[in-house]
């Protein structure tokens, strides 16, 4: 009897923490104003490095890192168009450092999720630049329509 109650004690400990944990996560997820024209002037930073031939240090790609993890999260929570330069801008300094795989993610996000801004046909460029066969979601919808009404 013992051991039932103390499993039920602990069970409920244990989810409690979780649901705290990921209220905390989600509070932290939301991003600022601030938090984005802070996050946009560092990436023109390391842009300038960049185009400067400088190389980026161990820090610059931390924050380079952090700048993209901090996105995504926000990207769980709810799409904020604001976002999108931060995106796009963050794609052209993986690409610039040869950093295929992620810059093709940034630009994919800017299509998927920013599709009405004038972002999208310039990371649809840039995609297609990098020999990535671009399908939009709008023209995929419009087929499975057709298809629909046959």
């Amino acid at each position: 009897m013992k051991k039932i109650i103390l499993g039920i004690i602990t069970l409920f400990l244990l989810l409690s923490a979780i649901s705290l944990d990921v209220s905390a996560a989600k509070k932290s997820a939301k991003l600022s104003k601030e938090d984005i024209a802070q996050m946009s002037d560092t990436i023109d930073d390391l842009t300038k490095k960049i185009y400067g031939r400088a190389l980026l240090s161990p820090q610059d790609n931390e924050e380079l890192i952090g700048i993209k993890i901090r996105l995504d999260n926000q990207m769980l929570m709810a799409v904020n168009p604001s976002l999108a330069p931060l995106y796009f801008k963050a794609g052209n300094i993986y690409k610039l450092r040869g950093m295929k795989s992620e810059a093709i993610e940034c630009y994919q996000t800017v299509l998927e999720n920013f599709s009405d801004t004038a972002l999208a046909p310039k990371a649809r460029a840039s995609l297609e630049e990098m020999g990535v066969e671009v399908k939009a979601p709008a023209a995929a919808e419009e087929g499975s329509e057709d298809d629909d009404g046959i």
